[in-house]
C-alpha cells in the first residue's frame, strides 16, 4: 500500500480517520491503540512476514529503554552497558538484512579474482521495508533515554511512535520527546477541522508533485540510465538529460513524500518535524544538508558526528569526522559502492566548504557577495549535487563513469538531424559533432524532455515549497524558523479551493500509473 494508490486514498485512510475520531469520543487510549494497529496493518500490507520483525524490534527496544531509564540513577554503569548492547543488537539486525548480500558478494569477488578460494553461497536476504528508519528512530530513543530526556514509558504510545504510518516507510526520523507529548494530549483525538483542511491540502499538493512531476521525470531518467547499464554510451546532451531528469525526479519524489507525511499526520492533529526545505536553492553544500532529509542530517550530527568528536579536536580531526559521517551516511542509503562514493563525495564537498569558510574568516572576507556571487555559489552547489546524484542513481561504478564521461563530452556530441543543414551544423560538424538526434540511446524526441526539464527547474528555483505556502498554519514542528511567509500563501478562498480541486482531478485521472517512492528502497 502506497500513499499514491486508490486503496490507500479511498479505503485505508478514510476508515482509519473515521474510526480514530469515533473511538476518541469514548477513550483516548482506544483511539491511540487503533492508530497503532492500523499502522501495523499498513506495514503488513507490504509484506506480512516482516510484521513480526517490526514487533520484535519494538518489544526489544522498549524493554531496553525501560531498563536503561530505570538504571540511570542508581546503576549508571549498567545503563551504559545496556545502551551499548542494545545499539549493537539494532545495528546487527540492520546490518544483516541490509548488508549481508553486499558483504557476501564482495567476499566472493575477492575470492574469485585474487584468492582462488571457496565461494560463499547464501540465500538472498530480502530487505524489510523501512528497516533503516524504524531502527534509527529507536536508536535515537535509546540514546535519549540514556541522556535522561525520556519521561514516559507507555507501551502503546511507544508502539505508535515507532509504527506511525505517515513516517514509517521513509521518514522523517523522529525523536521520542517530539512525538510523545502529542500522542498523550486528549485533544489529539478530537476533530480539528482546520488541521484536516490544511492536512488534506498539503497531502493533495504532495500527491500532485509525485504523480504529475516526479513520475514524469522518471519516464526519461530511468530509460537513459538503463540504456547505459546495458552497455550504451550517452553523448553530451543525453547524459545531461538523464542526470537532470533524475535530479528533479528524486527532488519531487522525496519532497512529495515529505509533504504527504506532514499532511497525513495533521489529519490526526500530530505535527511531524520538517524534513525537506528547498535544498536545491542552497548556496553551499553545508546549507544543502540543512535542507535535504533534515531529520537524517540531525541524526547523523547528533549520534555520529558529535560522538566522533565533532569539531572539538582541531581542523584535521573535524574533516575526518565529516568524511566518516558522510561515508556511513552514504552506506546507510544503500548496500553498494556507488552509495559509498556518493557519501564520500559529499564528505569531500563539506570539507572543502568548511575550509573555504575558514579561509574567508582568516582573510576577513566577511562581506556578502552580490547577486552574481550568490548565483555562482548556487550554481556550483547545484552542479556538485547533480554529479553526486549520478553515483547515487547508477547501478555500478561503470555506469556512473559512462554518464559522467558523457556529461563532459568525452562520448561525443549529437544534434538533431535537421540541424545538419544549417550554418550552425556546418560549424560544429568540423569539431566532430554528429547528427543522430539528442536521445540516441532511447530513440525519443528531445522536445518534450527539454520542456519538462525547464518547467521542473523553474518550479524548483522560482516557486516556494509546499510548507512555505502553508507556513501560516505551522504545518510542521519547529518550522517557524525555517519557513518564511510566501506571497503564494494558501488561504481559505474560492480560488485556492478551485486550484486544489483541479490538482486533485488531474492526480486522480493519472493515479493508475502507480510507482513507489524512491526513498522506500533505502
Amino acid at each position: 500500500m502506497i500513499f499514491n494508490s486508490y486503496v490507500f486514498i479511498f479505503a485505508f485512510l478514510p476508515v482509519v480517520v473515521f474510526v480514530f475520531y469515533g473511538l476518541g469520543r469514548l477513550s483516548h487510549h482506544l483511539a491511540t491503540l487503533w492508530l497503532a494497529a492500523a499502522s501495523l496493518f499498513f506495514y503488513g500490507w507490504w509484506d506480512a512476514r516482516f510484521v513480526g520483525l517490526l514487533l520484535g524490534s519494538i518489544v526489544f527496544n522498549y524493554g531496553a529503554g525501560y531498563l536503561i531509564g530505570h538504571s540511570l540513577s542508581h546503576k549508571p554503569q549498567r545503563a551504559k552497558l545496556l545502551l551499548i548492547g542494545a545499539i549493537i543488537a539494532n545495528l546487527s539486525v540492520l546490518g544483516y538484512f541490509k548488508y549481508a548480500n553486499f558483504f557476501v558478494d564482495n567476499i566472493n569477488f575477492l575470492t574469485q579474482n585474487f584468492l582462488s578460494g571457496t565461494v560463499i553461497t547464501m540465500a538472498k536476504v530480502f530487505l524489510p521495508m523501512g528497516i533503516s528508519f524504524f531502527t534509527f528512530t529507536q536508536i535515537a530513543f535509546l540514546v535519549d533515554t540514556y541522556q535522561g530526556k525520556v519521561k514516559e514509558y507507555n507501551f502503546v504510545h511507544y508502539t505508535l511512535f515507532v509504527t506511525y504510518f505517515p513516517h514509517l516507510i521513509a521518514g522523517p526520523v523522529l525523536h521520542h520527546k517530539e512525538m510523545m507529548p502529542q500522542f498523550g494530549k486528549h485533544d489529539t483525538c478530537r476533530v480539528n477541522w482546520d488541521n484536516i483542511a490544511v492536512g488534506l491540502t498539503i497531502f493533495i499538493l504532495g500527491l500532485g508533485k509525485k504523480v504529475l512531476l516526479a513520475d514524469s521525470m522518471g519516464e526519461y531518467a530511468t530509460p537513459i540510465f538503463e540504456a547505459v547499464k546495458a552497455g550504451g554510451h550517452p553523448m553530451l546532451f543525453e547524459a545531461w538529460f538523464g542526470a537532470l531528469s533524475y535530479t528533479l525526479q528524486l527532488y519531487f519524489d522525496f519532497s512529495a513524500y515529505s509533504d504527504m507525511a506532514i499532511g497525513l499526520s495533521l489529519l490526526f492533529n500530530v505535527r511531524l518535524p520538517l524534513n525537506f526545505n528547498s535544498p536545491y536553492k542552497a548556496q553551499s553544500i553545508i546549507e544543502f544538508w540543512r535542507c535535504w532529509h533534515m531529520t537524517l542530517s540531525r541524526f547523523l550530527r547528533d549520534y555520529l558526528y558529535i560522538p566522533l568528536g565533532g569539531s572539538r579536536h582541531g581542523k584535521i580531526r573535524r574533516y575526518m569526522n565529516l568524511l566518516i559521517t558522510m561515508l556511513l551516511g552514504g552506506l546507510w542509503h544503500g548496500a553498494g559502492w556507488t552509495f559509498v562514493i556518493w557519501g564520500g563525495l559529499h564528505g569531500l564537498y563539506l570539507v572543502i566548504n568548511h575550509a573555504w569558510r575558514g579561509l574567508k574568516e582568516r582573510m576577513s572576507w566577511q562581506q556578502e557577495g552580490g547577486k552574481l556571487a550568490r548565483f555562482g555559489a548556487g550554481f556550483i552547489t547545484f552542479l556538485a549535487v547533480v554529479v553526486g546524484w549520478v553515483f547515487f542513481r547508477a547501478d555500478n561504478f561503470t555506469v556512473a563513469m559512462d554518464m559522467l564521461n558523457g556529461m563532459l563530452g568525452f562520448n561525443g556530441c549529437s544534434f538533431s538531424k535537421h540541424s545538419e543543414a544549417t550554418a550552425f551544423g556546418g560549424f560544429v560538424k568540423d569539431f566532430g559533432a554528429q547528427f543522430k538526434g539528442t536521445l540516441t540511446l532511447i530513440h525519443l524526441g528531445s522536445n518534450s524532455i527539454i520542456k519538462q526539464l525547464i518547467f521542473g527547474l523553474l518550479i524548483v528555483f522560482t516557486l516556494p515549497n509546499v510548507q512555505q505556502i502553508m507556513s501560516a498554519y505551522s504545518p510542521a514542528l519547529n518550522s517557524e524558523a525555517e519557513l518564511k511567509l510566501s506571497r503564494f500563501a494558501w488561504k481559505p478562498s474560492v480560488v485556492d479551493a478551485v486550484i486544489i480541486v483541479l490538482i486533485a482531478y488531474f492526480v486522480l485521472i493519472n493515479l493508475h500509473k502507480q510507482s513507489t517512492f524512491l526513498y522506500f528502497q533505502f
